[in-house]
């Protein structure tokens, strides 16, 4: 079994975009795909974003058929913060979560687990989201928005991942600015990264690995 982490440089970027396209994607190469949230905050009566990606595994994954939003998450909070914050109670356990991910790899050939805000997000006082990512061991995809002031975190992102050595590969999702993205970020990246790669254009050559 491998696993996806996709991960982002802040909140509303597209990681959940992403990863319905991944499932999509990825299932037409034949592979019986997976996914989890493993910490929702924001959450009313129904985790919106575990709702969407359970909904899209359904259609590819018949090991998914019966389960619920809350079989594809460890926590789900109502209020919308990180989710340290978000855990008033401070219920949340490292073991849970990696328990969770254990058993929903059995089910599938490749699970993608969809990060909750950016790397640095606290889930617990001494736990980021990106310590979890070091203890999954999975393949990373970041997600960087296409908005005024991204290079900045582009490189931040890139700045965390690497300083820890975690390989990992990236891609724009080009929906905010996306009239000025050509002008105010794009030369930035045509001469830095040459073969940076879109949401929307590069995906489906992004999963001919897997």
């Amino acid at each position: 079994m491998q696993s996806l982490f996709i991960t982002a440089t802040g909140t509303n970027v597209g990681k959940t975009h992403t990863t319905l396209r991944l499932i999509e994607l990825l299932s037409d190469r034949g592979l019986a795909v997976g996914a989890y949230k493993p910490i929702e905050t924001g959450v009313g009566t129904i985790a919106h974003d575990a709702s969407l990606l359970l909904k899209a595994c359904q259609k590819v994954n018949e090991n998914f058929k019966h389960f619920t939003p809350e079989d594809i998450t460890a926590y789900t909070f109502p209020l919308p913060a990180a989710p340290f914050c978000a855990d008033t109670n401070h219920e949340i356990s490292l073991d849970r979560i990696l328990d969770r991910y254990h058993a929903l790899s059995k089910l599938c050939d490749i699970l993608l687990v969809e990060g909750a805000g950016g790397l640095m997000v606290p889930i617990t006082k001494d736990l980021m989201m990106i310590d979890l990512i070091e203890k999954l061991g999975s393949d990373v995809l970041l997600v960087t928005p296409s908005r005024l002031g991204c290079i900045n975190d582009t490189l931040l992102s890139h700045e965390a991942l690497n300083s820890r050595h975690i390989t990992f590969d990236w891609c724009v999702n080009i929906f905010e600015d996306e009239e000025s993205f050509p002008e105010v970020t794009q030369p930035f990246y045509d001469e830095r990264f040459p073969n940076w790669w879109s949401v929307d254009k590069g995906l489906q050559k992004f999963i001919s690995t897997y």
